[in-house]
């Protein structure tokens, strides 16, 4: 589609048309799959990564691949990004980012509840290659601040949190970030680039499982870093092509299907898990429902501010926990009790909190354990709320909560 006219397209129109062409050798009207791990070059092009120019032709799918590249055009048109750079995993495009962008001796201030590998790399892993970490609830901006060093580097977010969907705000937070001289990285996997555009409040890097909601179908691990040109050439050149955790050619294009019907997605994952959320705030076994386009949720004002989709994330809490699992699991026919999210199908999962506290989140302060508890309690099970009918969903529910 003609770039010009993509700038003023909308946004269902860019899922489908961004990055895509025609081929101009058969003329088919679908994407490519180019499953080759080379290319033929001229006799100039250099063996190391070193010589590779701005404009050079295909070499090595390590490096680069058409039917990626496509995915990563799409993705940064979704995203209001000038460039993007695709991974085999979410966690791979983390660990690009953190190694790209520290070293021995900087300092990084992280969410102290996040996606549990991120929260249990940065624990472990970084500490050991004398990278500096400070955990704090991102959502309290005093914090924040109170963190930040004069060598911190990176501040490193997740609005909605995984599991707990605590929201922090990220303009604020980005311009804290800047002043202390560090960049902003943003994991927005739970909001999407249909509810958030971190880039345009001022966030330097976006950050994508495109396993769970772009993606859509379950079918296809990947991940993605978004953000400035001359942040990201740099790193695709110095850090990501080095590391190896770059995206399959037929991952990219599975995921690639799956963004043309994104934005549709993302109005019914909202609707649904609106009316799902809304029921279980109204049952007599549920203590606590946390959904940000409920007006219960405690920073709801701040949803409503920079959110424009409410996703399809719910956590909730039920007596005796547990116990309520193991019936989930027995009773439920429609939603699968599973890990992952994100996908055309309802899955739900419980977190145990002992078992997360034990292994994944090490709160340095009463007050970051008293905001955990508020949100989580003993426990909660998360909910991804699918594209089911919402009406099925919630007779689902019922009959495993009912006695």
């Amino acid at each position: 589609m003609d770039t010009t006219l993509l700038s003023r397209a909308g946004e269902q129109t860019i899922a489908v048309h961004a990055g895509e062409s025609p081929d101009p050798f058969t003329h088919a009207s679908a994407p490519n799959l180019v499953m080759s791990t080379t290319f033929t070059v001229d006799s100039h092009t250099g063996f190391s990564v070193e010589s590779m120019g701005k404009n050079e032709a295909w070499i090595y799918t390590r490096w680069g691949n058409p039917t990626v590249h496509q995915l990563e055009t799409k993705l940064a048109a979704l995203e209001g990004a000038e460039t993007a750079v695709a991974f085999a995993s979410g966690m791979s495009a983390i660990t690009a980012l953190l190694l790209h962008e520290l070293k021995a001796g900087d300092h990084a201030v992280v969410s102290d509840v996040a996606y549990a590998a991120l929260s249990e790399m940065t624990s472990e892993l970084m500490p050991a290659l004398h990278i500096e970490i400070t955990k704090v609830d991102t959502s309290d901006l005093r914090a924040v601040e109170a963190a930040l060093r004069p060598h911190t580097r990176l501040v490193f977010i997740e609005t909605p949190c995984n599991p707990l969907l605590r929201l922090t705000d990220i303009e604020a937070t980005a311009q804290l970030a800047h002043r202390a001289g560090a960049k902003l990285a943003v994991d927005s996997t739970f909001a999407t680039p249909a509810a958030t555009k971190p880039l345009q409040m001022g966030a330097d890097f976006v950050l994508h499982s495109l396993t769970k909601y772009l993606g859509g179908h379950g079918d296809a691990l990947g991940g993605v870093i978004l953000g400035a040109t001359a942040d990201l050439v740099p790193l695709r050149k110095k850090t990501a092509i080095r590391l190896g955790g770059m995206l399959s050619p037929f991952n990219a294009w599975l995921i690639l299907r799956g963004l043309a019907t994104f934005p549709l997605r993302m109005r019914m994952h909202q609707e649904n898990a609106l009316a799902v959320a809304t029921w279980l705030e109204q049952h007599p076994k549920v203590r606590q429902v946390i959904y940000p386009g409920l007006p219960s949720h405690p920073q709801h004002s701040l949803a409503q501010k920079q959110m424009r989709n409410f996703s399809g994330m719910i956590t909730f809490r039920l007596e005796n926990g547990r116990t309520a699992a193991q019936k989930m699991v027995d009773r439920l026919k429609i939603i699968h009790y599973a890990v992952s999210l994100g996908h055309h199908r309802s899955l739900i999962f419980y977190l145990h909190s002992e078992d997360l506290l034990r292994t994944s989140f090490r709160f340095a302060t009463p007050e970051q354990l008293a905001s955990w508890n508020a949100f989580a309690g003993e426990g909660i099970f998360r909910l991804s709320v699918g594209l089911e009918d919402a009406d099925d969903l919630i007779a689902d529910l019922k009959q495993a909560l009912d006695d």
